[in-house]
């Protein structure tokens, strides 16, 4: 999908039971959400970002949740 200049960016998580239960899903969920808020305005107008915790993500510290997700960003926005 193309993205759409008007729009701003988006992002959406997906952490499914292989992460933990439900609690740690959530936790998950809460970091990750914090994490991609403070770097959601450096995507295109209109992107929209799709973002999958593996089960490592229970148990990683914000710091190593930060660098992965800052790598997959600058990946992300190279392939455009």
């Amino acid at each position: 999908m193309t993205p759409n200049p008007v729009l701003a960016p988006r992002a959406g998580f997906v952490v499914n039971k292989a992460v933990g239960n439900a609690v740690v899903r959530h936790r998950v969920t809460r970091r990750l959400r914090h994490l991609v808020a403070a770097r959601l305005d450096t995507l295109p107008a209109g992107s929209m970002l799709v973002v999958r915790a593996l089960p490592p993500a229970a148990t990683a510290s914000s710091a190593e949740l930060a660098a992965d997700l800052d790598s997959g960003l600058r990946t992300a926005v190279r392939k455009r």
